[in-house]
């Protein structure tokens, strides 16, 4: 009997192969949509991402400016330095790569670690600066074996002395991440290194050069075939100071390891800062290439803190140096002539207290002339209860005190100029006359900066004109054409009388070259040397051998020579180095001689074989 089939079976199989026929039709006819979008509609798109991916644009670091001194001797430049980059993207074992940094090539693991959190996977980093010769060839021996790390040659920054006016000079850092914020918009990437401290902050947009670019081409590991396009990097201007490098050099080379403080030297005609020293000091370089941690903690924690530029933001009292403000506004004021004698006993009662003179014996009878030379208590003592605390401050202030100088170096200090609505205003309490004692000889609240003290001796000096302390000559290009010249500035007048003046100069010759002058060892037989000693004390009147050194005294002196032309003008301030009679001024002297070339040959070739 026949097999029965239903006529049903052959229209569904040939429904099925119709519909599969029909599904590889449409998905051909999208496959050919797709196709010509990708092809046609952005074909240029994806060949450009394609060239993008074979070719690639890198920024080439910019070249610094140079900072020069007043004759055009290098004080910051730049050297070649070995760089290495990494570029997260084209990395295919980051494991494997971090070994061969840390174990093979002796980098900071955990420095390496911290870079690569903080940026992009798509930025390149750098990782370490200045590799040192072995770890350069031990690289470009492995290069190929480590996709996505390369070496560049870029310009370091050199401070070629090392310590020498790096509170003047300052130093560049790694842009932190506010500093990227800010300034993202004026060009600058995570990586920069930028002004951070000193002249180096101040001109950072004088000095910073314009990125150079190259274009290159890559394989698919993203290693670097070869250029095909470069522009160099254009360098910024060079900065020239008024600093005498030798004469900076040499002061730097006389103080001691642990002297701390600062000495200022200006020329008292134009206001130049021929000299501006700060100790304890750093080195700059430890920045160049990026401060490790270790070495950024170490400055930090240091008690004595390096990195403060004392001659510009050190804040001391002015011990006996406020004796010149004093002798001035006595003249002016009527309170005292040049002739007016007082006798010093060697001590000051007034109200329950008594206020010793610093020679117990006492002075005995002297005019105006012999308290200045002599560095009198007593007679001060006296004068400050006559003007008053209110009239003492309106001449520090005339004499540029309680106020900022101006210099062109960031983070400068105002000191402080105390007066009756100053003590209500901070600490709403009273002026008490036991206080103005206390101030007339440059003690109690009175602050002083270095830089104002060699501001304030620079202007009595050349006749009473108060000049801004100038730090920059000129900027120049690459190539030495000048951009900007700097000129003098006049920040005002001493309000002193010619006549008055003279007498305090008088006198000041004769604190250096009278036989009871508190500086005579500033002395320079046939050379008119003209000084202040100050003294501040600190906790006692104590022996100063009895205390341990950080209580014992500030010294300080300030001096001007020649006296008839004066040329320099300087100060000095030691941190618990004594009286600055005994302890400056032969410091004082040293520093005149040298600038003025009168140390004896065998002297002076004892100090350059010193160098």
């Amino acid at each position: 009997m026949a097999r029965y089939r239903s006529p049903g079976n052959g229209e569904v199989l040939r429904f099925r192969i119709a519909l599969l026929m029909g599904g590889v039709v449409f998905c051909f006819i999208l496959f050919l949509l797709r196709l010509w979008h990708l092809q046609i509609l952005q074909g240029q798109y994806y060949a450009r991402k394609a060239e993008e991916n074979r070719v690639r644009i890198v920024s080439q670091r910019d070249i610094r400016g140079k900072i020069l001194d007043r004759a055009g001797r290098a004080m910051a430049t730049n050297r070649p330095s070995f760089n290495l980059f990494l570029r997260p993207e084209d990395v295919p074992d980051m494991k494997r790569t971090l070994l061969f940094l840390t174990e093979e090539l002796g980098l900071d693991g955990q420095e390496v670690e911290r870079k690569l959190k903080t940026s992009s996977a798509y930025q390149t980093i750098p990782i370490a600066r200045d590799l040192n010769r072995g770890q350069v060839a031990y690289f470009l021996e492995h290069r190929w074996d480590f996709p996505g790390l390369s070496l560049e040659v870029e310009p370091l920054r050199s401070y070629r002395l090392g310590e020498v006016a790096a509170h003047v000079l300052g130093y560049i850092g790694e842009i932190n991440e506010a500093q990227w914020k800010k300034k993202r918009k004026e060009g600058y990437q995570r990586g920069d290194f930028i002004g951070q401290y000193g002249i180096e902050q101040y001109f950072e947009s004088v000095l910073r050069g314009q990125k150079g670019r190259k274009q290159i081409e890559v394989d698919v590991v993203g290693r670097e075939l070869r250029v095909l396009r470069s522009i160099p990097p254009r360098p910024g201007h060079n900065v020239v100071l008024t600093i005498d490098l030798p004469l900076q050099r040499y002061i730097e080379e006389e103080l001691s390891d642990e002297y701390a403080g600062a000495v200022v030297v200006l020329d008292p005609q134009s206001g130049e800062v021929l000299a501006l020293v700060s100790r304890p000091a750093f080195d700059p370089n430890l920045f160049a290439k990026g401060i490790s941690r270790r070495d950024w903690m170490r400055l930090l924690l240091d008690p004595r803190h390096p990195l403060q530029n004392r001659a510009i933001a050190g804040q001391y009292p002015p011990g006996s140096v406020f004796k010149i403000v004093m002798a001035a506004a006595g003249l002016e004021e009527g309170a005292v002539q040049p002739q007016t004698a007082v006798n010093c006993p060697g001590y000051f009662p007034f109200g329950r207290r008594i206020y010793r003179d610093w020679k117990p014996g006492g002075h005995g009878i002297l005019t105006l002339h012999g308290a200045i030379v002599e560095s009198c208590d007593v007679y001060f003592y006296r004068l400050g209860n006559k003007l008053g605390i209110d009239t003492i401050a309106r001449y520090a202030r005339g004499f540029g005190l309680g106020e900022k100088t101006g210099i062109d170096l960031p983070h400068e200090k105002s000191g402080l100029v105390p007066s009756a609505a100053w003590k209500k205003r901070e600490r709403n309490e009273p002026w008490y006359p036991g206080e103005t004692i206390s101030v007339a000889i440059g003690q109690g609240y009175n602050l002083v900066t270095p830089i104002q003290l060699a501001s304030l001796i620079s202007a009595v000096a050349n006749g009473g004109t108060l000049w801004k302390p100038q730090l920059i000559k000129r900027i120049e290009t690459a190539d030495g054409k000048v951009v900007q010249e700097f000129s003098p500035q006049v920040r005002g007048h001493l309000p002193v009388h010619p006549q008055n003046l003279q007498v305090i100069r008088e006198a000041l010759y004769g604190v250096v070259n009278e036989a009871k002058g508190t500086g005579r060892r500033a002395r320079i037989e046939g050379f008119g040397v003209a000084g202040k000693t100050g003294t501040v004390q600190v906790v006692s009147l104590r022996h100063e051998k009895e205390l341990p050194p950080h209580l014992r005294d500030h010294g300080w002196f300030v001096a001007f020579a020649p006296f008839d032309h004066p040329r320099i003008a300087l100060a000095i301030l030691g941190e618990h180095g004594g009286k600055g009679g005994s302890a400056y001024a032969p410091l004082a002297k040293k520093i005149i001689e040298r600038y003025f070339d009168l140390i004896p040959p065998q002297v002076a070739q004892g100090s350059r074989n010193r160098e």
